[in-house]
């Protein structure tokens, strides 16, 4: 290893790359990261935090509204995009300097340049034309948008990263794509007042997610004054003289907006980083191959994050960065656990959920349980606010395991964080039912669902 200008070099800075790096350097060991854009990564830059903050912003009209109910007279409100945009800028600046301050203060060396491996102890850092050796190699370079160049007019439309830097808020939108990345779109253009449609090409939104979830949420989308046009998707896109977008869908329908936004899936970046000249394999879809420990065919050379396309969810790589110094310099070989993840799409109302789907257990168990529970939130009993809250427990007859929770309504993403502690633990409905309530709350429902309210056995329901 003293051969070697550093005993880690890591290529990426986003958050499971930094992770790393930071981590690996208050080992002590010699530790060198390079990042061609900003540090922080698509969470940090041009996902996760921002796209928070823009749900914040699109909720305030409904808390403006359901003010009244409580004896509270606002005075008509107005949105300045200009000013979102500014504020959302300085605080990524923020968190960005904060990412690159943590590696340097841990001892880790940082570089702004694109890296490529030469061989598989060399990177070569383009930007800064020098060339560095390394024991180990990580590649943590994410993923981006899936670009859709078959269609005609593709060069129109934008995706999730230009989204939150428009010049101005359009007036219209078709967002296309039924994942959790449209899905928080629609709902975040829609509360800033933006006439919002999204076209999904499957039979429901949000797909490997429970039904029950997914039906409520389209039906409090479409309440809320969200289109949502299913079983189709764009055949072409067409610029008018006057600068806006004729959307022709499959179903025969042409829909003028502002902005097409394409969220379609997303791609690993692995291009253009010598990884075919050195034998790295990959998938069919440009990801790079890992086994259980994130290590690549390449015995020095590891992979984590997005561009191993196995669960592309920040904390997932964050997690298996973790797991990658315990075995690359501890000596102590972990394999990150994708079992069991809590998630939340940042819809309005959100989601929270962690374990299986209704159908995903019932093909898997014999005998299932389901708990549910539909109520109106306390918030919206003085608001009149007309929106369902939903809590499903999916639970094994036989051992009684709690195998999934699912919730649609208000810090449904607090909850599945706590409901993923004792869902990975193994605890049974029974664990649940011996826990007291807090009241008034929703969350109490999780522990007040004493009956079924229907089992499926044998993939058949009964009461």
């Amino acid at each position: 290893m003293a051969g070697y200008d550093y005993d880690l070099f890591v290529i990426g800075g986003g958050s499971g790359g930094v992770r790393a790096a930071r981590v690996a350097a208050t080992l002590g060991k010699r530790v060198g990261i390079a990042e061609e854009y900003r540090f922080g990564g698509t969470c940090v830059i041009r996902g996760c935090v921002p796209k928070k903050l823009y749900v914040y912003a699109s909720q305030f009209p409904e808390h403006f509204a359901d003010a009244a109910g409580y004896g509270w007279t606002v005075p008509e409100a107005s949105f300045n995009w200009q000013t979102l945009v500014a504020n959302k800028d300085r605080e990524i600046s923020r968190l960005e300097a904060i990412y690159k301050k943590n590696v340097e203060g841990a001892g880790g060396e940082t570089f702004h340049s694109r890296a490529m491996i030469v061989d598989p102890h060399v990177v070569h850092l383009l930007d800064d034309d020098r060339t560095v050796t390394a024991d180990q190699i990580l590649i943590a370079t994410g993923g981006r948008p899936a670009a859709h160049p078959a269609l005609p007019g593709h060069e129109h439309c934008i995706f999730s990263n230009e989204a939150f830097d428009l010049k101005e808020l359009p007036k219209a939108i078709m967002i296309e794509g039924g994942g959790y990345i449209a899905v928080e779109f629609a709902n975040i253009f829609h509360g800033l007042g933006v006439d919002t449609t999204l076209v999904y090409r499957g039979k429901e939104i949000l797909s490997r997610f429970d039904m029950d979830l997914r039906r409520t949420l389209h039906e409090t989308m479409e309440k809320k004054g969200i289109k949502i046009l299913c079983h189709a998707v764009s055949e072409r896109v067409h610029k008018r003289p006057d600068g806006r977008l004729d959307a022709l869908l499959t179903s025969g329908q042409t829909l003028t907006v502002d902005q097409v936004m394409l969220a379609i899936g997303r791609i690993p970046n692995t291009e253009n980083m010598g990884l075919e000249g050195i034998g790295l394999e990959m998938t069919q879809a440009g990801a790079i191959k890992v086994d259980e420990y994130s290590r690549t065919n390449i015995g020095n050379i590891w992979a984590i994050g997005d561009v191993t396309n196995r669960v592309q969810l920040t904390p997932v790589a964050i997690h298996e960065a973790m797991c990658f110094v315990e075995t690359a310099f501890k000596g102590n070989p972990t394999a990150p656990d994708h079992d069991t993840i809590a998630t939340a799409v940042f819809s309005q109302p959100e989601i929270g959920t962690v374990g299986l789907s209704e159908d995903e257990a019932v093909k898997r168990f014999a005998d299932v349980e389901i708990y549910r529970a539909s109520f109106r939130p306390m918030r919206h009993t003085l608001s009149g606010r007309d929106e369902k809250m939903l809590i499903k427990l999916v639970v094994d007859g036989a051992s009684r395991k709690v195998l999934g929770a699912h919730i649609l309504g208000p810090d449904a993403g607090e909850m599945a964080q706590l409901l993923g502690i004792p869902l990975k633990a193994g605890l049974s409905k029974d664990d649940f039912d011996r826990t007291m309530a807090v009241h008034p709350t929703a969350a109490e429902e999780l522990v007040t669902m004493y009956k079924p309210t229907y089992r499926v056995k044998d993939g058949q329901r009964v009461q």
